[in-house]
């Protein structure tokens, strides 16, 4: 579905302490960010925001980065966020968002930076020809690994079947060890789930969720 033009959505960005339009400046000094030494947990494609602010105002020791390429989606992620955490009453000090394409995303990091990657319902590409596009493929994989820490994890979720079998592979063939998985998330023993907006809304359709932990080696 094609998004509709948000004129307001760019300067209200540019507006906020926490979104950084910026942030090939910050590779290698997330931390002069942060203004912490606390791990970075980075979600690609946070979408509307629900996971990425349920997670930075539950989880105030680590640091969450969230990147998605549309100002028009983003926007809305600055509102949950600020939405979650004043309903919590905490100050929004742990959390980044970042407007920009994921292809570029070995530019904005550097060397062991990231210890976590969320990867939630990703576009899954299912013509072979775009495969090469889905951000669980073997090319992707290796520039995350040019960033992440030795045992950091990759937390994968879908609701297509082709796209995480074929993922499983993937993921053993860049050289990451399958920790869990499941094919159905919300039947299993996993018990750390923060649903998406996606995931809750099609989960009461009855359709079941793949998951899986992949640690690099």
């Amino acid at each position: 579905m094609r998004l509709r033009r948000k004129p307001w959505a760019r300067p209200e960005l540019e507006a906020c302490r926490f979104v950084v339009t910026n942030p090939y400046q910050y590779k290698g000094k997330w931390k002069e960010f942060f203004k912490n030494d606390n791990e970075i947990y980075l979600e690609l494609g946070c979408g509307r925001g629900k996971f990425i602010a349920e997670n930075a105002v539950k989880i105030k020791d680590k640091n969450f980065v969230g990147i998605d390429i549309k100002d028009e989606v983003l926007v809305y992620a600055k509102r949950k966020v600020e939405e979650v955490f004043n309903e919590n009453n905490k100050e929004i000090d742990n959390v980044a968002l970042i407007p920009m394409e994921i292809a570029f995303i070995e530019n904005v990091f550097d060397k062991d930076e990231v210890s976590r990657i969320y990867l939630n319902f990703s576009t899954p590409w299912p013509k072979k020809r775009h495969n090469k596009r889905r951000l669980t493929y073997v090319t992707f994989l290796e520039r995350y690994k040019k960033f992440l820490k030795k045992g950091s994890e990759i937390w994968f979720k879908t609701d297509q079947e082709g796209f995480f079998n074929d993922s499983i592979e993937y993921f053993k063939e860049a050289g990451f060890d399958i920790e869990y998985l499941t094919y159905d998330l919300h039947n299993s023993d996993f018990k750390e789930n923060i649903m998406t907006e996606y995931e809750t809304k099609f989960s009461k359709m009855g359709m079941k969720i793949m998951f899986l932990i992949a640690r690099l080696k």
